[in-house]
């Protein structure tokens, strides 16, 4: 069910890196692009299209990215949800361009910093879901960030 509650979208954050390596390109023709986003500017079209489809164009991409997706329902209209992630990213000095698509945000990351914007984002998660001291994040099979408890049982002798 998709929310408006920021404490809550922050507590169940899930991160998802879509497989690939991505670029974004502006002033090609985007009639038979294999684009995965576009957004229309003034200035032109932007597309964000794999490395490998870039460079099929003779285009040198000066920022290569990963992309992750945030796996959590939020409401078009939440305020924060951008701002905690971009601020949870930045206090890493990772660099982030975000894109928002009706079901999901989007965030296109240094493919060089994935795995650290990751753990940002788990972290993140985790102090707003209030983890408590001896929990630590896990991953899932599919690359998601998830909590997971560690089970520590007192010696009963």
């Amino acid at each position: 069910m998709v929310t408006a509650d920021l404490p809550e979208l922050l507590a169940n954050l899930a991160v998802r890196r879509r497989p690939g390596r991505w670029c974004m390109v502006t002033g090609v023709p985007v009639a038979g692009l294999a684009a995965a986003a576009t957004v229309v500017e003034d200035e032109g079209v932007t597309a964000v299209v794999s490395v490998a489809d870039a460079e099929r164009l003779g285009i040198e991409p000066g920022f290569v990215a990963a992309w992750l997706t945030l796996e959590v329902p939020s409401a078009l209209d939440i305020v924060g949800l951008t701002a905690a992630v971009a601020t949870a990213l930045a206090a890493e000095g990772i660099a982030c361009n975000v894109l928002a698509g009706y079901h999901h945000d989007h965030l296109l990351v240094p493919v060089d910093q994935a795995d650290r914007a990751i753990t940002a984002l788990a972290a993140l998660r985790s102090r707003s879901s209030g983890v408590a001291p001896g929990q630590q994040d896990a991953t899932d099979h599919e690359g998601r960030r998830r909590v997971a408890a560690q089970e520590t049982e007192a010696d009963p002798r």
